[in-house]
Protein backbone atom coordinates (compact mmCIF):
# COMPACT_ATOMS: atom_id res chain seq x y z
CA UNK A 1 0.00 0.00 0.00
CA UNK A 2 1.55 3.24 -0.94
CA UNK A 3 0.69 6.27 1.05
CA UNK A 4 1.64 9.88 -0.17
CA UNK A 5 1.55 13.82 0.49
CA UNK A 6 0.74 15.54 -2.56
CA UNK A 7 3.00 19.17 -2.51
CA UNK A 8 2.54 21.83 -4.74
CA UNK A 9 5.70 22.06 -6.75
CA UNK A 10 8.71 20.34 -6.98
CA UNK A 11 12.60 22.05 -6.42
CA UNK A 12 10.85 24.81 -8.65
CA UNK A 13 7.63 25.91 -9.20
CA UNK A 14 7.55 24.80 -12.58
CA UNK A 15 8.13 20.92 -11.63
CA UNK A 16 4.76 20.07 -11.26
CA UNK A 17 3.14 17.43 -9.92
CA UNK A 18 5.11 16.46 -7.12
CA UNK A 19 4.75 14.12 -4.39
CA UNK A 20 6.38 12.62 -1.38
CA UNK A 21 5.58 8.88 -0.58
CA UNK A 22 6.69 5.29 1.00
CA UNK A 23 5.27 1.84 -0.84
CA UNK A 24 5.28 -0.06 2.30
CA UNK A 25 3.65 1.30 5.36
CA UNK A 26 2.41 5.10 6.27
CA UNK A 27 4.81 7.77 6.29
CA UNK A 28 6.91 8.36 9.12
CA UNK A 29 5.55 12.36 9.27
CA UNK A 30 2.64 13.99 10.04
CA UNK A 31 2.02 17.83 9.34
CA UNK A 32 0.82 19.41 11.85
CA UNK A 33 0.23 23.40 10.72
CA UNK A 34 1.31 24.89 7.16
CA UNK A 35 1.87 23.09 3.96
CA UNK A 36 6.05 22.02 3.29
CA UNK A 37 7.47 21.80 0.35
CA UNK A 38 9.67 19.41 -1.61
CA UNK A 39 12.71 21.25 -0.32
CA UNK A 40 11.32 21.79 3.26
CA UNK A 41 10.86 18.11 3.33
CA UNK A 42 14.55 17.36 1.95
CA UNK A 43 15.85 19.45 4.59
CA UNK A 44 13.48 18.07 7.45
CA UNK A 45 14.52 14.39 6.73
CA UNK A 46 18.45 14.99 6.49
CA UNK A 47 18.07 17.32 9.72
CA UNK A 48 15.98 14.87 11.83
CA UNK A 49 18.81 12.04 10.71
CA UNK A 50 21.16 14.86 11.54
CA UNK A 51 19.74 15.07 15.38
CA UNK A 52 18.28 11.95 16.25
CA UNK A 53 22.38 10.51 15.91
CA UNK A 54 23.65 13.50 17.44
CA UNK A 55 20.81 12.57 20.52
CA UNK A 56 21.85 8.53 20.65
CA UNK A 57 26.00 9.64 20.56
CA UNK A 58 26.43 12.15 22.80
CA UNK A 59 22.86 11.88 25.27
CA UNK A 60 21.99 15.08 24.70
CA UNK A 61 19.41 17.58 23.26
CA UNK A 62 20.35 18.43 19.81
CA UNK A 63 19.54 20.90 17.09
CA UNK A 64 20.27 21.69 13.69
CA UNK A 65 19.49 24.75 11.53
CA UNK A 66 19.04 23.36 7.76
CA UNK A 67 19.66 25.09 4.67
CA UNK A 68 19.27 23.87 0.90
CA UNK A 69 20.15 20.37 2.03
CA UNK A 70 23.24 20.88 4.42
CA UNK A 71 23.12 22.28 7.90
CA UNK A 72 24.13 25.87 8.96
CA UNK A 73 24.51 24.98 12.17
CA UNK A 74 24.38 21.82 14.77
CA UNK A 75 25.09 21.47 18.37
CA UNK A 76 23.93 20.07 21.73
CA UNK A 77 22.25 21.83 24.73
CA UNK A 78 25.37 22.97 26.53
CA UNK A 79 24.28 25.89 29.09
CA UNK A 80 25.28 28.91 26.98
CA UNK A 81 27.29 31.22 29.04
CA UNK A 82 26.12 34.96 28.95
CA UNK A 83 28.70 36.30 26.00
CA UNK A 84 26.95 33.86 23.77
CA UNK A 85 23.54 34.64 25.19
CA UNK A 86 24.34 38.20 23.88
CA UNK A 87 25.40 37.32 20.16
CA UNK A 88 23.39 34.96 19.67
CA UNK A 89 20.38 37.58 21.05
CA UNK A 90 18.60 35.02 22.92
CA UNK A 91 18.11 37.81 26.52
CA UNK A 92 18.46 36.22 30.07
CA UNK A 93 15.18 34.02 29.78
CA UNK A 94 14.74 30.53 30.44
CA UNK A 95 16.69 28.15 28.25
CA UNK A 96 15.96 24.60 28.49
CA UNK A 97 18.57 22.09 27.21
CA UNK A 98 16.67 22.28 24.06
CA UNK A 99 16.59 25.48 23.85
CA UNK A 100 20.39 26.04 23.70
CA UNK A 101 20.61 24.01 21.58
CA UNK A 102 18.87 25.86 19.04
CA UNK A 103 20.08 28.56 19.80
CA UNK A 104 23.94 27.37 19.32
CA UNK A 105 22.62 25.75 15.77
CA UNK A 106 20.87 29.32 14.98
CA UNK A 107 23.75 31.08 16.66
CA UNK A 108 26.85 30.01 14.83
CA UNK A 109 26.12 30.90 11.59
CA UNK A 110 23.21 33.72 11.37
CA UNK A 111 23.79 35.03 7.37
CA UNK A 112 23.10 31.16 6.64
CA UNK A 113 20.36 29.98 8.99
CA UNK A 114 17.71 32.95 7.88
CA UNK A 115 15.02 31.20 7.00
CA UNK A 116 16.13 27.86 8.02
CA UNK A 117 14.91 24.60 8.62
CA UNK A 118 14.96 23.41 12.21
CA UNK A 119 15.19 19.74 13.45
CA UNK A 120 15.44 19.07 17.17
CA UNK A 121 15.86 15.69 18.94
CA UNK A 122 13.50 15.91 22.10
CA UNK A 123 9.93 17.38 22.56
CA UNK A 124 9.49 21.32 21.60
CA UNK A 125 8.96 22.88 24.89
CA UNK A 126 7.93 26.30 25.27
CA UNK A 127 11.58 27.81 25.80
CA UNK A 128 12.46 26.88 22.42
CA UNK A 129 9.21 27.59 20.77
CA UNK A 130 9.34 31.42 21.71
CA UNK A 131 13.21 31.19 20.11
CA UNK A 132 11.61 29.95 17.34
CA UNK A 133 9.09 32.48 17.15
CA UNK A 134 11.45 35.39 17.04
CA UNK A 135 13.37 34.29 14.30
CA UNK A 136 12.94 34.35 10.37
CA UNK A 137 12.65 30.34 9.43
CA UNK A 138 10.47 27.92 7.36
CA UNK A 139 9.60 25.06 9.53
CA UNK A 140 10.62 22.39 12.37
CA UNK A 141 10.68 18.61 12.69
CA UNK A 142 10.70 16.96 15.99
CA UNK A 143 9.32 14.14 17.79
CA UNK A 144 6.29 16.18 19.62
CA UNK A 145 5.69 19.28 20.96
CA UNK A 146 4.23 20.61 24.02
CA UNK A 147 0.39 22.31 23.30
CA UNK A 148 1.64 25.29 24.42
CA UNK A 149 4.80 25.86 22.34
CA UNK A 150 2.43 23.75 19.36
CA UNK A 151 0.17 26.90 19.64
CA UNK A 152 3.14 29.03 19.54
CA UNK A 153 4.59 27.74 16.41
CA UNK A 154 0.80 27.76 15.11
CA UNK A 155 0.92 31.90 15.10
CA UNK A 156 4.25 32.13 13.32
CA UNK A 157 3.98 33.79 9.84
CA UNK A 158 0.21 34.27 9.99
CA UNK A 159 -0.62 30.62 10.81
CA UNK A 160 1.34 29.50 7.83
CA UNK A 161 4.60 27.98 9.69
CA UNK A 162 5.48 24.31 8.57
CA UNK A 163 5.31 21.98 11.40
CA UNK A 164 5.90 18.43 11.42
CA UNK A 165 5.91 15.75 13.70
CA UNK A 166 8.18 12.67 12.96
CA UNK A 167 7.97 9.03 14.19
CA UNK A 168 10.80 8.36 16.73
CA UNK A 169 10.49 4.39 15.87
CA UNK A 170 10.59 4.47 12.27
CA UNK A 171 13.71 2.81 11.02
CA UNK A 172 13.63 2.91 7.10
CA UNK A 173 14.93 0.15 4.86
CA UNK A 174 18.12 -0.84 4.71
CA UNK A 175 19.03 -0.36 1.01
CA UNK A 176 18.18 3.70 -0.21
CA UNK A 177 17.29 3.96 -4.11
CA UNK A 178 17.74 7.67 -6.09
CA UNK A 179 16.68 8.49 -9.55
CA UNK A 180 18.87 10.34 -12.15
CA UNK A 181 18.24 11.01 -15.44
CA UNK A 182 15.46 7.84 -15.80
CA UNK A 183 18.07 5.94 -13.94
CA UNK A 184 17.99 4.14 -10.56
CA UNK A 185 20.78 4.16 -8.26
CA UNK A 186 20.86 1.49 -5.18
CA UNK A 187 23.16 1.23 -2.32
CA UNK A 188 23.15 -0.15 1.50
CA UNK A 189 22.03 3.07 3.73
CA UNK A 190 24.90 4.86 4.94
CA UNK A 191 24.33 3.62 8.70
CA UNK A 192 27.41 4.33 10.28
CA UNK A 193 26.79 5.98 13.35
CA UNK A 194 30.28 7.64 15.04
CA UNK A 195 31.15 6.70 18.43
CA UNK A 196 33.80 7.90 21.27
CA UNK A 197 35.28 4.65 20.83
CA UNK A 198 36.27 5.60 17.62
CA UNK A 199 38.97 8.17 18.54
CA UNK A 200 40.97 6.19 20.58
CA UNK A 201 44.35 6.03 18.41
CA UNK A 202 45.58 9.37 17.40
CA UNK A 203 48.26 8.94 14.53
CA UNK A 204 49.81 12.70 15.77
CA UNK A 205 52.33 13.16 18.63
CA UNK A 206 50.39 15.28 20.43
CA UNK A 207 47.63 12.56 21.92
CA UNK A 208 46.14 14.30 23.97
CA UNK A 209 41.98 13.85 23.49
CA UNK A 210 39.69 15.27 26.40
CA UNK A 211 36.12 14.51 27.03
CA UNK A 212 35.22 18.20 25.13
CA UNK A 213 37.32 17.01 21.81
CA UNK A 214 35.72 13.53 21.71
CA UNK A 215 32.10 15.14 21.88
CA UNK A 216 32.59 17.88 19.17
CA UNK A 217 34.47 15.30 16.99
CA UNK A 218 31.05 13.33 17.27
CA UNK A 219 29.22 17.04 16.38
CA UNK A 220 31.67 17.56 13.57
CA UNK A 221 31.38 13.69 11.91
CA UNK A 222 27.40 13.52 12.20
CA UNK A 223 26.84 16.84 10.62
CA UNK A 224 29.21 16.25 8.11
CA UNK A 225 27.41 12.37 7.20
CA UNK A 226 24.22 14.83 5.99
CA UNK A 227 26.53 17.86 4.84
CA UNK A 228 27.04 18.27 0.84
CA UNK A 229 30.09 16.71 0.01
CA UNK A 230 33.12 17.86 -0.14
CA UNK A 231 32.88 19.17 3.47
CA UNK A 232 34.49 19.65 6.44
CA UNK A 233 33.38 20.98 10.05
CA UNK A 234 34.83 23.43 12.92
CA UNK A 235 32.92 22.68 16.24
CA UNK A 236 33.77 24.15 19.44
CA UNK A 237 32.29 23.88 22.98
CA UNK A 238 29.31 21.08 21.57
CA UNK A 239 28.49 22.86 18.19
CA UNK A 240 29.33 23.54 14.76
CA UNK A 241 31.25 27.48 14.46
CA UNK A 242 31.62 26.67 10.79
CA UNK A 243 30.87 24.66 7.52
CA UNK A 244 32.43 24.27 4.33
CA UNK A 245 29.94 22.01 2.27
CA UNK A 246 30.00 21.46 -1.75
CA UNK A 247 33.46 22.42 -2.74
CA UNK A 248 35.55 20.41 -5.55
CA UNK A 249 38.32 21.53 -3.56
CA UNK A 250 38.73 20.22 -0.03
CA UNK A 251 41.33 23.19 0.91
CA UNK A 252 38.89 25.96 -0.38
CA UNK A 253 35.92 23.58 2.33
CA UNK A 254 38.79 24.38 4.80
CA UNK A 255 38.84 28.29 3.77
CA UNK A 256 35.27 28.64 3.93
CA UNK A 257 34.55 26.81 7.37
CA UNK A 258 37.30 28.76 8.82
CA UNK A 259 36.14 32.12 7.51
CA UNK A 260 32.95 31.07 9.12
CA UNK A 261 34.61 30.33 12.32
CA UNK A 262 36.52 33.01 12.56
CA UNK A 263 33.50 35.26 11.90
CA UNK A 264 32.00 33.62 14.77
CA UNK A 265 34.86 34.30 17.00
CA UNK A 266 35.08 37.91 15.97
CA UNK A 267 31.22 38.64 16.62
CA UNK A 268 32.41 38.29 20.13
CA UNK A 269 35.05 40.93 19.82
CA UNK A 270 34.04 44.16 22.37
CA UNK A 271 34.00 46.40 19.33
CA UNK A 272 31.37 44.40 17.66
CA UNK A 273 29.42 44.28 21.02
CA UNK A 274 29.22 47.64 21.28
CA UNK A 275 28.17 48.95 17.99
CA UNK A 276 25.95 52.10 18.05
CA UNK A 277 22.79 49.83 15.95
CA UNK A 278 19.83 52.55 15.55
CA UNK A 279 16.72 51.91 17.81
CA UNK A 280 14.41 49.01 16.76
CA UNK A 281 16.71 47.76 14.18
CA UNK A 282 15.43 44.37 12.86
CA UNK A 283 17.44 41.11 13.59
CA UNK A 284 18.46 40.30 9.90
CA UNK A 285 19.53 44.01 9.04
CA UNK A 286 21.66 43.90 12.39
CA UNK A 287 23.20 40.39 11.26
CA UNK A 288 24.35 41.85 7.97
CA UNK A 289 25.31 44.89 9.31
CA UNK A 290 27.77 43.02 11.72
CA UNK A 291 28.72 40.96 8.82
CA UNK A 292 29.90 43.72 7.09
CA UNK A 293 31.56 45.32 9.56
CA UNK A 294 33.96 43.06 9.80
CA UNK A 295 34.56 43.08 5.91
CA UNK A 296 37.63 44.42 5.09
CA UNK A 297 36.06 47.05 2.81
CA UNK A 298 32.63 47.86 0.58
CA UNK A 299 32.03 49.81 -2.48
CA UNK A 300 30.73 53.60 -1.44
CA UNK A 301 27.54 53.00 -2.36
CA UNK A 302 27.18 49.96 -0.15
CA UNK A 303 28.85 51.73 2.82
CA UNK A 304 26.48 54.68 2.42
CA UNK A 305 23.92 51.55 2.74
CA UNK A 306 25.40 50.42 5.70
CA UNK A 307 25.89 53.14 7.86
CA UNK A 308 22.46 53.71 7.68
CA UNK A 309 22.31 50.97 10.29
CA UNK A 310 24.15 52.99 13.29
CA UNK A 311 23.38 56.32 15.39
CA UNK A 312 26.70 57.24 14.54
CA UNK A 313 29.44 55.88 12.14
CA UNK A 314 31.25 52.87 13.96
CA UNK A 315 35.51 52.25 13.70
CA UNK A 316 36.36 49.21 11.80
CA UNK A 317 38.56 46.91 12.93
CA UNK A 318 42.29 46.52 11.83
CA UNK A 319 43.88 43.09 10.71
CA UNK A 320 45.99 43.79 13.56
CA UNK A 321 43.25 43.94 16.07
CA UNK A 322 41.08 41.31 14.10
CA UNK A 323 44.53 38.85 13.94
CA UNK A 324 45.34 39.45 17.52
CA UNK A 325 41.67 38.75 18.40
CA UNK A 326 42.12 35.39 16.26
CA UNK A 327 44.79 34.80 18.06
CA UNK A 328 42.94 34.22 21.38
CA UNK A 329 40.53 31.14 19.48
CA UNK A 330 41.87 27.84 20.92
CA UNK A 331 40.53 24.38 21.29
CA UNK A 332 38.92 23.76 18.13
CA UNK A 333 38.32 20.65 16.81
CA UNK A 334 38.01 20.11 13.05
CA UNK A 335 36.00 17.17 11.64
CA UNK A 336 36.28 16.34 7.20
CA UNK A 337 34.38 13.96 5.52
CA UNK A 338 37.03 12.22 3.38
CA UNK A 339 40.93 12.85 3.52
CA UNK A 340 43.37 15.60 3.11
CA UNK A 341 45.37 15.46 0.27
CA UNK A 342 47.73 17.99 1.44
CA UNK A 343 48.69 20.20 4.40
CA UNK A 344 47.80 23.47 2.80
CA UNK A 345 44.03 22.44 4.55
CA UNK A 346 46.25 21.85 7.89
CA UNK A 347 47.79 25.31 7.47
CA UNK A 348 44.76 27.30 7.28
CA UNK A 349 43.30 25.74 9.84
CA UNK A 350 45.42 26.48 12.38
CA UNK A 351 44.94 30.38 11.82
CA UNK A 352 41.64 29.67 13.37
CA UNK A 353 42.75 27.64 16.58
CA UNK A 354 42.18 24.39 15.45
CA UNK A 355 44.00 22.01 18.04
CA UNK A 356 42.32 18.12 16.96
CA UNK A 357 41.27 17.11 14.24
CA UNK A 358 39.21 13.86 13.01
CA UNK A 359 39.52 12.53 9.25
CA UNK A 360 38.98 9.21 7.89
CA UNK A 361 42.73 8.80 6.67
CA UNK A 362 44.07 7.31 3.46
CA UNK A 363 45.32 9.68 1.80
CA UNK A 364 48.92 8.97 -0.13
CA UNK A 365 50.22 11.86 1.53
CA UNK A 366 49.12 11.34 5.23
CA UNK A 367 52.37 11.30 6.39
CA UNK A 368 52.74 15.14 5.59
CA UNK A 369 49.45 15.73 6.83
CA UNK A 370 50.67 14.30 10.09
CA UNK A 371 53.67 16.25 9.95
CA UNK A 372 51.38 19.34 9.40
CA UNK A 373 49.86 18.72 12.60
CA UNK A 374 52.70 17.78 14.70
CA UNK A 375 54.05 21.06 13.58
CA UNK A 376 51.17 23.17 15.52
CA UNK A 377 50.83 21.02 17.87
CA UNK A 378 47.72 19.61 16.77
CA UNK A 379 46.00 16.31 18.00
CA UNK A 380 44.84 14.27 14.61
CA UNK A 381 42.74 10.63 14.59
CA UNK A 382 41.84 8.63 11.67
CA UNK A 383 38.25 7.25 11.92
CA UNK A 384 38.73 5.19 9.07
CA UNK A 385 35.23 5.91 7.32
CA UNK A 386 34.54 7.75 4.38
CA UNK A 387 31.14 10.19 5.49
CA UNK A 388 30.35 11.50 1.94
CA UNK A 389 26.64 12.93 0.92
CA UNK A 390 25.41 13.89 -2.46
Amino acid sequence: MTTQLELRYGMNPHQQPARVFVNTGALPITVLNGQPGYINLLDALNAWQLVRELKAATGMAAAASFKHVSPAGAAVGEPLTDLLREIYFVGDGELSPLAAAYARARGADRLSSFGDWIALSDTVDVPTANLIRREVSDGVIAPDFEPAALEILRKKKKGGYRVIQVAVDYLPEGTTTQELFGVTFEQKRNDYVPISADFTQPVTNNTSLPDNAKRDMLVALIALKYTQSNSVAFAKDGQLIGVGAGQQSRVHCVRLAATKAETWWLRQHPRVLALPFVLKIGRAARDNAIDQFLLEAQSSAEEAHWLQNFSEPPVRLTSAEKRAWLDQLTDVTLGSDAFFPFRDSIDRASQAGVRYVVQPGGSLRDEGVIAACDEYGMTMVFNGVRLFHH
